[in-house]
This record gives C-alpha cells, structure tokens and sequence, in this order.
C-alpha cells in the first residue's frame, strides 16, 4: 500500500511537471492539476433495456460568434523523425509506469466487473491527459497540436490493458473532437467542463452502428432539421461508457451525408440497453436508441471533416492496439522461456520461436505505420493513405498477435489465470469498432 500511495505521489508530480514544460506557461501551476479530483459520480455496470441515459448537467449555452480557437500544426522537416522530445520522453515514462503498477492489476477485477472503479478514474485524470486536447485560451495546456504526444500516451495505457486504455481515454476523445472541429461558442460551452476540478465531464463518442458490414460513410442513423433543432433517429453500438456520459458525438446521415452533432445525456427519447461485448468490458459499452431526440441546431459540428474525424478515430485504435500487442509479445516472451517442456524451455521449439519472432515483426509494422500517418497529421500534412494503411495493419496483426499469444500459452492461453485472453479477446475489437476513441 505504502509502495502505491508512493507511486502515485510520483506520477503527479511527473504530470505536473511535463504538462509545464509542455505549455512553457504557469497555466498547470494556476490550474492545480495536482489537487486530488473529487469523487466522481458512476452508475452502475449493468444497465436496463430502455433505461434513460443520464441526467444531463447544465451547459451553459455561450454567446460569442468569435472564430474557434484551433491548435497549430507543429513545424517540422520533411524528415521522418523518430526522436521523442523531453516532455514526451517524460510523458511516456510517467504512463508506463501508470499502466505498469496501475492499471495492469486493476484490469482483470475491471474485466470482470465490467466496469472501471471511480477511483481509476480519478488517478488516470490527475495524470492531465485532458489539458493535452485544450487549448491554453480555453483553460487548458496546448500552444500546439500534441497528436503524436496523444498517439504516444495511448499506446502506454494500452501497454496496460485495452479496455482501459479506451475507458480513460474516451471523455479525451471528444474533448479533441470539439477542439479540432467545433465552433467558438461550441467550444466555449462545452470545453471548460473537461476540466471541471470538482466533476470533469464524461463523454464518449457514438458512432459505431449494430449493422452488418457496417460502412461509417453510410450511416443508418439520420438527423432531420426540424424548425430550430435536428432530429435523430436511430441505434450506436459499443459506445463506450455510455451510461455514465453526460455528452455523445454522434455520427448520422444529414441530407444524404454523414454528419456529427453533440447530444446531451438526459434528452427526451435517448435511452440506452445493455449490450455486453466480448472484449472492452471495463468500458462498460451499451447501445444507445435515439427516437426523435431533439438537439438544438447549433449543435451540428459544421466545421467538422468526416474524413478526418475517422482516420484520427482509426489512429487512436491503432496506438492502443499497437500498446497492447507488445504487452501480449512481452508476455509470451516470458513465459516462453521460462516454461519447459521435455527439459527445456519451449522457446528453443523453432515453431514457438519463429511466432514470437514473427509477432515482433508485426508489433514494430504496426508502430511504424501509427507513427508515421500521426507525424504527417500532426504536421499538418495529407495523412489519409497512411492512416488507411495503419488501419488495415493494424486491424489484421492484432488480431493475429492475440491469437498467437493464446496459442503460444497453450491450455492456459485459455484460462483467466493469464491476462492474454482479455488481450486477445479487446484486440479483435480493433477491426469491428469505429471511432470508440479519436486523437
């Protein structure tokens, strides 16, 4: 116990620390992100059918008609540079430690809960992972645009566990959302509530649908302007943490085209069902039901590009897969050499061997593509092709890279007594869901 509450203490300080070497400014000092947030409010894991969602709190709507505040694209050669900077090295090494001694065994009691505890909650928001994804105009930490930093962070709390790594990151995602895409008096509404320090909002996006062969270009929900406000009509799947968020970004067909407009918790006609899922546990996903829910005309994203908005949600699934594949490749690594079968360690079995050798391959394709496609991004330069390519990577090799784990385990590849199952069972989520999470 002494040896967490130690932990912990160290992890503020690094996150205070990197957050002001980011922002070269006072703003983390004025901010206090070290003040311990105060307990958050959480449903419970299960959720009835039909259930309302939860009580919206009070947005109040703003009045500038200003220009949105957008975050510059960091200047760089047309090097592909690898090399981290100090405030990343520094994020990374606080993160890794935070999924190591944090969420890694907090994971397996998450998975069977299906749900993440308050007080995970809490310790991953005092990291400051949100003051990433807000500008400094509008109270948080960015000068500039910090998706490789972003890219970074999720792929050490994937490094951790999946579901988790998503959980956490899911209010992140739609705070970048409104940062990238939103209008001033959208950002000046919602944004400051991210990082309320008595109850930071939780949000999540909704954009995954319960079709076959789902296409996120032809969606099946659909808004339909009525008067002063759109009208939506429809069903997500697997949206994160959907009984606890207080706003959605939700994707639906306007006028023959995909769209994104932000939704309230608590409105007339939201509700939301159980829907339990193989993997993603500790995200606590359900399925929410939209019928005729009414969400003002200003709360059409219409800056928002569709395009865009995917490949940063298909980036964000590839950082957390590229995290957890190496968890699994480390994992096996260790047992492998370590268990012995007719006195030796299988790892001296070239059929064992030549796996692992390939999953190493696999894990270092994948980050080199993420990586890659997240630079082009954060330069601000045409990133569509290699987002695409990371996706298709990522999406095969995951899936791959879990089974083989399991494989490589054996009879206890299948049991819980080894955390490769959960593994295995989140990473095949990286080909079905769309845009759970977005840098």
């Amino acid at each position: 116990m002494h040896t967490q509450d130690t932990f912990m203490g160290n992890v503020q300080g690094l996150g205070l620390r990197m957050l002001t070497q980011f922002a070269s400014s006072d703003i983390a000092d004025r901010l206090k992100i070290r003040k311990p947030i105060e307990n958050m409010l959480y449903q419970g894991s299960k959720t009835g059918f039909q259930i309302a969602t939860k009580a919206a709190r009070i947005f109040t709507p703003a009045k500038s008609s200003g220009t949105a505040t957008r975050l510059p694209s960091q200047k760089r050669n047309n090097l592909f540079d690898l090399t981290l900077s100090d405030e990343q090295q520094m994020t990374r090494d606080s993160l890794s430690r935070f999924a190591k001694e944090v969420i890694r065994p907090a994971a397996h009691n998450a998975d069977e809960s299906h749900a993440i505890s308050a007080e995970l909650q809490a310790q991953a928001a005092e990291l400051g992972l949100m003051y990433y994804a807000i500008p400094e105009a509008l109270g948080g930490a960015a000068t500039e645009d910090s998706l490789v930093t972003q890219m970074l962070a999720l792929e050490d709390l994937g490094h951790g566990d999946f579901s988790l790594a998503a959980a956490i990151y899911a209010p992140v995602s739609v705070a970048n959302v409104l940062t990238r895409f939103g209008t001033a008096s959208q950002q000046q509404q919602y944004l400051p509530a991210f990082i309320d320090e008595a109850k930071p909002t939780i949000a999540s996006l909704a954009c995954n649908e319960p079709v076959a062969v789902f296409d996120p270009n032809n969606l099946k929900t659909t808004a339909t302007l009525s008067g002063d406000s759109y009208v939506l009509n429809g069903e997500k799947s697997l949206v994160l943490l959907a009984a606890d968020s207080e706003l959605f970004i939700v994707s639906a067909q306007l006028d023959g085209k995909p769209a994104l407009f932000i939704v309230e918790s608590g409105l007339d006609g939201l509700t939301l069902s159980d829907e339990p899922a193989m993997g993603l546990k500790a995200a606590k996903t359900a399925r929410l039901h939209f019928n005729n829910v009414s969400t003002p005309k200003e709360n059409l994203l219409t800056e928002a590009n569709y395009r865009e908005f995917l490949d940063l949600g298909a980036l964000a699934s590839c950082a957390t897969a590229v995290g957890t594949a190496q968890a699994v490749l480390d994992y096996v690594t260790v047992y492998a050499n370590e268990r012995e079968a007719f006195g030796e360690p299988i790892s001296h079995r070239q059929g064992v061997a030549f796996m692992i050798a390939d999953m190493a391959i696999e894990v270092d394709a994948m980050r080199l593509l993420t990586w890659s496609a997240c630079s082009l991004a954060e330069a601000g330069k045409p990133f569509h092709r290699e987002a695409h390519l990371a996706r298709i990577l990522c999406a095969e090799k995951a899936m791959k890279i879990g089974t083989d784990g399991v494989q490589i385990l054996g009879g206890h590849g299948f049991t819980k007594e080894h955390p490769v199952e959960r593994w295995y069972r989140d990473l095949r989520s990286v080909a079905i869901t769309q845009n759970a999470i977005s840098l």
